[in-house]
């Protein structure tokens, strides 16, 4: 190692970002861009490791990583002394999502189990999940990716929503009327909240759903939406999985499945997807909804 270069280890201890966040960084944002020593650790230069510690220091003060990255490194330095003395931006902390993931951080499992039980209570299961599961769910991964948020802390998350989630859905007349939808997700693409939403949204509407779970081989979700015919196949996207391979296995997705079966591409992993043949693109739940209503006047 050179005198100028950092172990991730160094660099964790430096800035203050977890190894988990740097790693997602430079898949997400390209940025840093450590070498690799003989036995193929990364190493970071001086000058990435400075930009990272202000960057850090940014995020801090309330700057957004995605936003931070995109700006030349003089305009950081710039953003610095004009936020060095400024207040704390506390109006998140007081809203409810800020206490919702604030007993995340604590740790109280009972305590965010009974806060979001009540808000289910109290807004029903349509808006609770317009409301508070979807935008929680991306306050969760922001938090995350900015490091203030640790791996076991999200998986805590996920799994205690998921099984509200199931709960609730469990409580719903079955699904009588088309169209038929099977809802997953294709290999590596681990992350189910987002199915679970749907699956919630879809069944209020009267859609029969039919769940297979997460990371199911293509050939797998073609024979399901065969033994089940399926007029749909729905698949979720996060957006951690990678951009570049998602237009790819949709058209290889629609290839494989018949033609009177409809592809639906959902997610926030979708947001930037430009526009494949034969596929519709869900960006938002309203979307998803959308897409019954519509499924159904076509085929009336």
């Amino acid at each position: 190692m050179n005198p100028g270069e950092f172990n991730i280890a160094a660099v964790e201890r430096d800035t203050g970002l977890s190894k988990d966040v740097l790693r997602v960084w430079e898949r997400r944002y390209g940025f840093p861009t450590p070498t690799r020593d003989a036995h193929g650790e990364r190493l970071y230069p001086a000058d990435q490791v400075e930009r990272l510690r202000l960057i850090k220091r940014l995020m801090d003060q309330g700057h957004r990583p995605g936003k931070l990255f995109a700006k030349p490194a003089d305009e950081l330095a710039g953003l610095a002394p004009r936020r060095a003395n400024a207040p704390p931006d506390v109006a998140s902390d007081q809203d409810e999502l800020g206490d919702l993931l604030r007993l995340i951080k604590q740790h109280d499992s009972a305590g965010y189990q009974q806060a979001m039980q009540q808000r289910l209570a109290r807004k029903g299961l349509s808006s609770f999940v317009q409301d508070t599961v979807a935008p929680l769910t991306q306050r969760v991964g922001e938090a995350w990716e900015e490091g203030s948020l640790e791996v076991f802390e999200e998986h805590l998350f996920t799994e205690l929503t998921k099984r509200l989630l199931r709960q609730a859905i469990t409580t719903l007349p079955a699904g009588s009327a088309a169209p038929r939808i099977v809802l997953t997700s294709v290999p590596d693409e681990p992350h189910v909240l987002g199915l679970l939403m749907a699956e919630a949204l879809l069944s209020l509407e009267g859609a029969q759903c039919i769940p297979l779970g997460t990371q199911m081989p293509l050939l797998e979700i073609v024979r399901a939406a065969g033994a089940h015919r399926a007029d749909v196949v729905a698949l979720s996207f996060s957006v951690a999985f990678p951009q570049r391979q998602i237009g790819g296995l949709l058209e290889q997705m629609r290839m494989m499945l018949p033609a009177d079966v409809a592809l639906w591409a959902g997610g926030r992993g979708i947001a930037r997807q430009s526009a494949v043949p034969g596929t519709t693109l869900l960006a938002t739940l309203d979307d998803a909804v959308a897409a019954v209503h519509d499924w159904r006047a076509a085929h009336a």
